[in-house]
């Protein structure tokens, strides 16, 4: 549950300017002495009494800051895989991404790999017709067969 701002301004000014101790004020303001230590902490080193954002990309910037080479190096060779890519960043770089990780940073400056026709090597091949004697056999129902117990 969010606890609002002016509890948390409360219960640090009766620590801070009041005070109190941190328990104290704790059950005063019928919170946890936890979250009270915090708030106050958190008061104390940066000055804030909200809380920090939440949530959200952290580890990112890793990444970011190859986006220049990775960038130029997609430019230059379109046709390079995720694969191809996380070794250059190896040996060229010396930093080893997943693939995901890779994948994402595309994603986001929409980068798309898209096939194209020489690329079809998963797609069926057309087969030729059929002779006729796959025909006649494939037409045979199984309960024609001589059947062995």
């Amino acid at each position: 549950m969010a606890v609002s701002d002016d509890l948390r301004e409360r219960v640090v000014k009766a620590v801070v300017l009041g005070g109190l101790s941190r328990n104290r004020a704790a059950a005063r303001f019928k919170v946890s002495v936890a979250s009270a230590v915090r708030w106050v902490k958190r008061f104390r080193t940066t000055g804030e009494i909200s809380p920090a954002p939440s949530g959200g990309d952290r580890r990112s910037g890793r990444i970011e800051a190859h986006h220049d080479y990775l960038l130029g190096l997609v430019r230059r060779s379109p046709d390079l895989t995720l694969l191809e890519i996380q070794e250059r960043l190896i040996a060229n770089c010396g930093e080893r991404f997943a693939v995901s990780v890779l994948w994402r940073f595309f994603d986001r400056h929409e980068i798309t790999f898209k096939k194209n026709g020489a690329c079809r090597g998963a797609t069926t091949r057309r087969r030729a017709k059929s002779t006729p004697e796959m025909v006649r056999g494939a037409a045979r129902s199984r309960s024609d067969e001589t059947r062995f117990h």
